[in-house]
């Protein structure tokens, strides 16, 4: 068969060269060379159909087109008698690709860069993808400060046009930070400058977070750190002039050199307000966290701008901007700022769409919303409603959204989407605590039952010291405008011999009911009545209060006193979380009476106050005091199993539970007065500074408890330092805590190392 050449086109790295031809009309196409490319594809990219005339022009264009697909490596276009044959070879297919070498990723996270760059397993092979690849994975790589990483591919050619890929790793070591220099700074130390930054020098502690292997990214946050901090100690004209890292020759060690101008210091002299400013004067200044007079911060001035933006949101113009421009007189170091303020429309909304919820009922997360529909946008609203949805439990994530109403400016529909979370348990645990040895429990419980938001529990615990069966019930809304009633039904059985508070027996069984009253978003009201029965039993071990607890009621070895009790309590929480909270305020005052008529008559005060002040990021000052008071009245005698036993976790940790106080016969007596106080640091596990799993902290904790005869002496209070650890673990709360008591005295029960492990697996 005989072939006319019709052109050969210069494409890459793939030469043709044009032949004279003369245009002909086609008869017919056939493709030569494929293997799995379809036919059709090639035809989609001819410029020509069966009828129409082929020329030089048309023949370039063709194999220009055919190059482009990336499908092949060589095209050829001939005319056989008026048939236009388009000879192809086509580039070999991926059978497949291996890595080698690679220990910091596995083989699922290179897979998944391959996939990015499509250079994957059936695909056309293509050279530049491979290189593509390379390039990604270095800069992985580079991301674990691993620049010496070297990648090496091996392609291997395989039968019926397959290749198969080998990417080679030879990692190399992480480089290390030898040397950060700052130049250029006089009004603070290089050391404090580098306390500013995350990237160090290695250390005693570098070794688990890794902050001494030099990341792009880490280095730019800290670059951005510093400049932050000269801003916020009103240095305007701070500049980052110029920054230099050198690399090691062995690519394993970095020097890193920051070239900063400080510039002055500037003092804030006014502030003026401009536009349409529609709320007070004084209302706008009240707002402001940066005042005249005070150094120049821009945390402050943000903060200044996102309140007064916050003001106006909450008043219903939603997308105000707000503006703070800065008039600076270099001469003197002063600045005065323009607040330019345009409120915008203020917007309504119109209409709340709940999705995501499956089980959870539409009402039970509209009755925690406090942005209404028809009422005016306030993303303070937005917030509460947010937090209070937050602490319901039942949801992993809430999101909250305002959308503009089409056609309609002044009108916004918000969007609330939720991703619901478990909230039924079925537990059975095993674990073990200082006071209460071995520990047996199974549980089952539902905080959103039927998805009315109503909880249901039933738990049993069981040890050497303690059997506790109790049955809970609560419906936070058991009226519209949300009063709250919870029952609660309990057995609970203690064998206390050999204990350090005493030789007793006691058999309770009770229950009570509980109405919570919202006072505010913030603070609520609570009123219980309850009601039980408890069998106290005595050995000829028991102490001499015990025995005459019992004798005094009548009993010879044992007796049965009930209890009738009123309580009224007082709770104001705004703490941003229940379990690893890291800012706000709690504090509670609670009374609790046992009424006239049932054996126990007595009173009982009890006043809680926490404090939470968040010193950085992710670091705390948690505050922690706490008073309580018991007495008899009507003649009769203070329960003794009702007193106030000091020590322990949640008292004064590092002395063992009822060990402070007053005591008979190395017994913990317990007393009707204690006063507790605490301060705890509160920090973020080295290299779990995310987590809200897990955290430490350092503590000092200082308490007593006192006898009915005896007066508060805070002279007297036992004091202890230490450090705890506190983990959500998968099998449930884990504390450890080991405290060394610094003021003690004689009698004192000390345990230095305390422990909670396994609620449950």
């Amino acid at each position: 068969m005989k072939f006319k050449p019709l052109a050969l086109l210069l494409l890459g790295t793939h030469a043709l060269c044009a032949y004279a031809f003369s245009d002909f009309t086609v008869k017919d196409i056939r493709v030569e060379g494929i293997q799995r490319i379809e036919p059709g594809t090639i035809f989609n990219y001819l410029p020509v159909k069966v009828g129409q005339t082929m020329t030089g022009s048309k023949a370039s264009e063709a194999i220009h087109s055919l190059y482009a697909t990336g499908f092949f490596t060589n095209v050829d276009l001939a005319d056989d008698h008026g048939v236009l044959v388009v000879k192809v070879h086509e580039r070999p297919a991926i059978a497949n690709i291996s890595f080698s070498g690679n220990h910091t990723f596995n083989k699922k996270v290179l897979d998944g860069l391959l996939k990015d760059d499509g250079l994957v397993r059936a695909r056309i092979f293509d050279r530049r993808q491979l290189q593509r690849v390379i390039t990604d994975i270095k800069e992985g790589y580079f991301s674990k400060g691993k620049y010496g990483v070297q990648v090496t591919s091996t392609v291997t050619y395989l039968p019926r046009n397959r290749v198969s890929i080998n990417l080679h790793i030879l990692e190399g070591k992480v480089a290390k930070i030898q040397h950060i220099n700052i130049v250029g700074n006089h009004d603070f130390s290089t050391s404090d400058l580098r306390g500013v930054m995350t990237l160090r020098t290695p250390g005693y502690t570098t070794w688990f977070t890794d902050d001494d292997q030099y990341s792009r990214e880490k280095f730019g946050a800290d670059l951005e750190a510093l400049r932050s901090f000269y801003m916020d100690q009103g240095y305007l004209d701070f500049q980052i002039v110029s920054t230099q890292v050198v690399m090691s020759p062995q690519k394993n060690g970095v020097d890193l050199t920051i070239n900063l101008h400080e510039g002055r210091r500037y003092k804030v002299t006014a502030f003026n307000f401009s536009g349409n400013l529609l709320l007070p004067i004084k209302k706008l200044q009240a707002a402001l966290e940066l005042k005249p007079g005070e150094v120049f911060s821009r945390k402050k001035l943000t903060d200044s701008v996102n309140k007064l933006t916050n003001l106006y949101g909450d008043e219903g113009y939603a997308y105000a901007n707000i503006q703070a421009v800065p008039e600076l007189d270099k001469k003197n170091g002063t600045a005065s700022f323009t607040i330019l303020i345009d409120p915008g429309d203020r917007i309504y909304v119109r209409r709340i769409d709940i999705h995501g919820n499956v089980r959870t009922k539409d009402e039970v997360i509209r009755r925690e919303l406090r942005q209404l529909e028809s009422s005016w946008y306030s993303q303070q609203r937005i917030k509460r409603s947010k937090q209070r949805l937050d602490r319901l439990g039942f949801f992993s994530n809430v999101d909250i959204n305002a959308k503009p109403v089409p056609g309609s400016p002044d009108e916004v529909d918000i969007d609330v989407g939720v991703t619901e979370r478990s909230t039924g348990t079925i537990m059975a645990g095993i674990g073990y605590s200082n006071q209460l040895g071995v520990l047996l429990n199974g549980s089952i419980s539902q905080n959103n039952l039927f998805g009315t938001g109503n909880a249901l529990s039933v738990q049993a615990t069981t040890s050497q010291i303690v059997r506790d069966y109790e049955l809970s019930y609560n419906n936070p809304y058991f009226t519209d405008n949300g009063i709250s009633r919870g029952f609660d039904i309990y057995k609970r059985k203690y064998d206390t011999i050999g204990q350090s508070f005493g030789d007793y027996n006691s058999d309770t069984t009770g229950g009570d009911v509980t109405f919570g009253v919202p006072l505010t978003e913030t603070s609520n009201a609570t009123l219980g009545l309850g009601a039980e029965s408890t069998n106290i039993g005595i050995d000829v071990n028991s102490i001499q209060p015990y025995i005459d607890f019992v004798h005094q009621f009548g009993g010879v070895n044992s007796v049965t006193v009930t209890d009738v009790t009123a309580t009224l309590g007082w709770t104001r929480d705004t703490r941003d979380s229940v379990l690893f909270p890291t800012k706000g305020h709690l504090e509670s005052l609670t009374g609790q009476v046992g009424l006239p008529g049932a054996d126990l008559t007595y009173y009982m005060l009890n006043y809680k106050d926490q404090y939470l002040q968040p010193l950085s990021t992710n670091v705390s000052l948690m505050l922690n005091g706490q008073l309580g008071y018991i007495n008899g009245y009507l003649n009769k005698p203070i329960p003794f199993f009702k007193n106030f036993y000091v020590g322990g976790p949640g008292s004064v940790r590092g002395f063992a539970y009822g060990g402070i106080g007053p005591q008979e016969n190395g017994f913990g007596l317990g007393g009707n007065k204690q006063v507790l106080a605490s301060a705890d640091l509160l920090l973020p596990f080295p290299g779990f500074e995310h987590s809200q799993a897990l955290r430490i902290s350092a503590f000092v904790d200082s308490g007593d408890a006192y006898g009915q005869n005896e007066k508060v002496n805070l002279a007297k209070l036992r004091v202890s330092t230490g450090i705890a650890l506190d983990w959500r673990s998968p099998v449930g709360p884990i504390t450890f805590s080991y405290a060394y008591p610094i003021r003690k005295f004689p009698g004192d029960q000390i345990q230095e190392f305390q422990f909670n492990i396994g609620s449950s697996f």
